[in-house]
């Protein structure tokens, strides 16, 4: 009987961070948050994830950033392989080569691009062909916030009430385009701990210990509707203080956990104190942070003020570096180049593979 053939594909997804952030899990088997959330895909930072289905191998192979994956990063990877298998009607073992252009496990949201471009990229290899909405539901499988890395843009995930989890999926809620103005400083600072424990693991100790968390869960609507409508209307007044206190909100049910979850370092509390110097000062809400489970932290601002803020930051003790971003596409696939061709009038190119999002094709 003939092997069947090997097959792959490779997909880029790009980190997303969540304004409205879910952090629990009414059902952690089926991935279904307690709350909707809503977030913005990244341009220029991605994940680029290559899976092919290869019937001489003996089990599955994951790699990442160039090294073996531990077991507790291979487990996940595996357990979302198995469900693609499953859906395709496929038995072959798969390798897969996974790689950031951004720091992993600190906080830039690199299980959500991770994910999200595995599960486009095994789905294709697979030969299976699903809608953005069922792709979306796929990545939550792998990390919650992959299903809406699966767009671009501004994303929401509807936390859906069905306990099968079929009105559990992301949509996209405004194109990359909608808001050319906004922009998100990313501020990487130095010392970032890598999580030791998985967000999927450290939320539900939150749900299970912080007494804060049902006041959150209450409040999350409001935070979600105020943000919706101040993003439609273009609306940076009302943007910039929904988005610090719902992150103040996350961070403080995050720090009554038992054990408490404190992500942050010295120099990331001293940025939230100069992001909030910087709105005094101005007299008026020129800027917003936020922060997932890490010690990074994005800051939302307009283009016209990007540069003084940037400058104003980047002289608090513990940057690192900063990166200027905006809003950016969806999973895409990387399409190989072939070979260095002669183009007519004698000039060469280069082959090779790249996607829109590679910061080098920029």
């Amino acid at each position: 009987m003939a092997r069947p053939p090997v097959r792959a594909a490779t997909f880029d997804a790009a980190p997303n961070i969540a304004l409205v952030k879910y952090w629990g899990m009414r059902d952690p088997a089926l991935g279904l948050p307690y709350n909707s959330s809503l977030s913005v895909t990244l341009d220029r930072l991605r994940s680029r994830t290559t899976v092919r289905f290869d019937p001489t191998l003996d089990a599955d192979t994951v790699e990442l950033n160039g090294a073996a994956a531990a077991d507790e990063q291979r487990r996940p990877v595996v357990e979302l392989l198995d469900r693609i298998r499953s859906a395709a009607g496929r038995s072959e073992a798969a390798s897969v080569v996974s790689d950031n252009n951004f720091p992993t496990a600190s906080g830039l949201a690199s299980s959500a691009s991770g994910f999200a471009a595995l599960a486009a990229a095994a789905t294709a290899a697979a030969g299976l062909r699903l809608s953005g909405r069922a792709l979306s539901q796929l990545a939550r499988f792998g990390s919650g916030s992959a299903s809406r890395s699966i767009f671009g843009g501004f994303v929401e995930w509807r936390a859906g009430r069905r306990a099968d989890g079929a009105d559990c999926y992301a949509r996209p809620l405004l194109p990359p385009d909608h808001w050319p103005e906004l922009v998100d400083l990313v501020v990487l600072v130095e010392d970032a701990p890598v999580k030791a424990v998985r967000s999927a693991d450290a939320m539900q100790a939150t749900v299970r210990t912080s007494p804060d968390f049902a006041r959150r869960v209450a409040e999350v609507p409001r935070h979600l509707a105020g943000i919706r409508r101040a993003l439609t209307d273009r609306d940076p007044a009302r943007l910039f203080p929904l988005v610090m206190e719902e992150c103040d909100s996350f961070r403080r049910v995050c720090e009554t956990t038992v054990p408490p979850l404190d992500y942050l370092t010295s120099g990331t509390r001293a940025l939230l104190a100069t992001v909030r110097e910087i709105n005094r000062t101005a007299g008026r809400p020129i800027a917003g942070y936020t922060h997932d489970a890490g010690a990074h932290l994005h800051i939302f601002t307009l283009r016209r003020h990007a540069a003084a803020i940037r400058r104003r930051v980047a002289s608090v003790p513990g940057v690192r570096a900063t990166l200027l971003v905006g809003p950016g596409p969806g999973v895409r696939p990387v399409v190989a180049r072939g070979p260095r061709v002669t183009r007519p009038g004698g000039r060469s190119a280069r082959g090779g593979s790249r996607s829109r999002a590679d910061p080098r094709a920029r």
